[in-house]
C-alpha cells in the first residue's frame, strides 16, 4: 500500500490545509486517494470529504488495538492509488495516542509539517530536533508559509541534516475560520470548492508531489482482521444528520451496517419525527448554535421523548446527550426548552470541560456495557451540564476520575464519544437490544 502520514510540530501549524491541499491536488491528477485523520477528530475528515469526494476515516491508536488500527486501514485504504493520514496535535503529543504511534504501528513514513513564520535558520534546529528525539519513520519535510526567498535555504537544510525536502506551501490569504470546538465545519464554508481549488493549484507549484507518490509504497504489517458477528434481523437504527448533528464516526455506522443494520439519516432541525426504526442514535455536533430552531420543533422533540420513553434503545452522545436535556442555553444567554429525557440543563463553560481520552468503566449491566466492563472514550466540549449523570466511573491516564452518563437497559446518554471499534462487543449488544425493541 501506497500511504503517508502528514504530521506537524505542534496543533495550528498548518497540517490541515497542507494535507488538504495535498487532496486537491491528488484529485486534479484523477487518482483514487484513500482520506484517514489521526485520533477522536471529526471535523477534519470533514474537509478531507471536501478535498476529495469520498470518506475520511478515523485512525485512532489509544481506542484500537494494533490489529483492529491495521485492520480498518487495510480495509479502507487497500484500494487507493495512495492512503493519506493527517496526524493529529504535535507527531509526539499524545503518547499512545500519537501521529508517532500511528506512524509506528502501521510502518508508514511520515512527513512534518512546520510553520515557517518568524524563521529562517531556526527550522533546521526545528528538523533536527524532531528526526533525534526518538525512533521515528520521518522522511522529510513540508514548510509551511515560508517565504519564496527562504525555498532555497530549507532545501539546503534539508541537505544539510540528511532529510528530504518535499516543498512547502507560501503564505497565502487563504484561511479557514476556527470556532469553541476548532475549526468550522467543511459545510459552513460557502467558498469551500474554490478555496479547495486554489490550495491544489499551490500543491501543485510548491509540494513535490511526484516525489511523495513514488517514495512511500511498502506492503501493511501483518494483523489479524476484527471479528464481526452479522445479525440476520436486521433492525433499523434512525442516526441524527444535519448542520446542527454532525459529529459522527463514519466507522460506528460501517460496523453497525456490517452487523446487518439498515440505516436512517434524520434531521432532528427540519423533520417532524424520528423515521420508523428499531434504534436511535443522537451524536454530537453543535447544537447550541441552533437551540432555538431546534426547540421550535416541538413535534421532533416529543417524538423523541416518547421514543425514549417507551424504551426505543438509545445513544445520545455529547451535542444528543444536550439535546436530551430540559434546557438548553446557548452562548448569547438564552435557554431553550429541549426534550426533557435528561432533568437538567446544559450551559456553556469558559473552557474545555475534562477534555481527552477516558476510559469509561461500569457497575452494572446497561444498554452498551455489561457489570464490570470498561471502554475507551474522549470527551471535546466548552459546554457543561447539571446533570451529567453517575452511572459510569471515568478514569484519565494520571488517575482522575470522576462519576458520568446516564444508562440504563436502554440508554446511554453523556458527553463521552464511543468509537465502536475500542470494544466490537459494544456495538452487538446495542444492536441486539435493537433487535428485541423491534420484536
Amino acid at each position: 500500500m501506497r500511504r503517508i502520514l502528514i504530521g506537524g510540530t505542534n496543533s495550528g501549524c498548518g497540517k490541515t490545509t497542507v494535507t488538504c491541499a495535498l487532496f486537491s491536488a491528488l484529485k486534479r491528477r484523477g487518482l483514487n486517494v484513500a482520506a484517514f485523520k489521526c485520533g477522536p477528530d471529526y471535523i477534519d475528515p470533514m474537509f478531507h470529504r471536501k478535498a476529495i469526494g469520498v470518506a475520511s476515516h478515523n485512525l485512532d491508536s489509544f481506542f484500537c488495538d494494533d490489529d483492529t488500527l491495521l485492520s480498518l486501514l487495510d480495509e479502507y485504504g487497500s484500494g487507493a492509488d495512495i492512503a493519506v493520514i493527517e496526524g493529529v496535535m504535535g507527531f509526539y503529543d499524545g503518547d499512545r495516542g500519537s501521529a508517532h504511534s500511528v506512524s509506528e504501528i502501521t510502518d508508514t513514513p511520515a512527513v512534518i509539517v512546520i510553520d515557517c513564520k518568524g524563521m529562517s535558520d531556526s527550522i533546521g534546529a526545528v528538523m533536527s530536533g524532531f528526526l533525534h528525539y526518538r525512533p521515528n519513520r520521518i522522511a522529510g519535510f513540508i514548510f509551511d508559509r515560508l517565504p519564496e526567498k527562504l525555498i532555497s535555504l530549507a532545501k539546503r537544510l534539508c541537505d544539510e541534516i540528511g532529510t528530504e525536502y518535499f516543498g512547502c506551501l507560501p503564505k497565502s490569504d487563504i484561511t479557514i475560520e476556527s470556532r469553541h470546538l476548532g475549526l468550522v465545519t467543511a459545510d459552513e464554508i460557502g467558498d469551500i470548492q474554490t478555496m479547495l481549488g486554489r490550495l491544489g493549484e499551490l500543491a501543485e507549484k510548491y509540494i513535490c508531489i511526484d516525489k511523495l507518490i513514488e517514495s512511500f509504497d511498502r506492503p501493511l504489517p501483518e494483523f489479524k482482521h476484527t471479528d464481526i458477528s452479522r445479525f440476520s434481523d436486521a433492525p433499523i437504527i434512525a442516526v441524527a444528520r444535519d448542520k446542527a448533528f454532525c459529529f459522527i464516526y463514519q466507522e460506528n455506522i460501517d460496523l453497525l451496517e456490517k452487523m446487518g443494520c439498515r440505516i436512517k439519516y434524520f434531521s432532528p432541525l427540519s423533520d417532524k419525527a424520528v423515521p420508523e426504526c428499531d434504534g436511535l442514535i443522537l451524536c454530537g455536533g453543535y447544537p447550541e448554535l441552533y437551540a432555538e430552531h431546534l426547540s421550535a420543533n416541538m413535534s421532533m422533540l416529543a417524538d423523541v421523548r416518547n421514543n425514549i420513553s417507551m424504551g426505543m434503545p438509545t445513544i445520545a452522545e455529547c451535542g444528543g446527550f444536550m439535546y436530551l436535556h430540559d434546557e438548553l442555553t446557548d452562548g448569547s444567554g438564552s435557554t431553550y426548552a429541549m426534550a426533557g429525557v435528561i432533568k437538567g440543563r446544559a450551559f456553556p463553560t469558559e473552557r474545555l470541560q475534562r477534555f481527552g481520552y477516558i476510559t469509561m468503566k461500569a457497575d452494572s449491566d446497561s444498554l452498551l456495557f455489561g457489570s464490570g466492563e470498561a471502554i475507551r472514550a474522549h470527551e471535546f466540549h466548552y459546554w457543561d451540564s447539571t446533570n451529567c449523570g453517575k452511572d459510569l466511573t471515568a478514569e484519565k491516564a494520571d488517575g482522575r476520575t470522576w462519576r458520568c452518563c446516564h444508562t440504563s437497559d436502554t440508554l446511554y446518554a453523556g458527553f463521552p464519544h464511543i468509537y465502536f471499534y475500542s470494544d466490537v462487543k459494544a456495538a452487538a449488544r446495542f444492536v441486539e437490544k435493537c433487535i428485541d425493541h423491534g420484536d
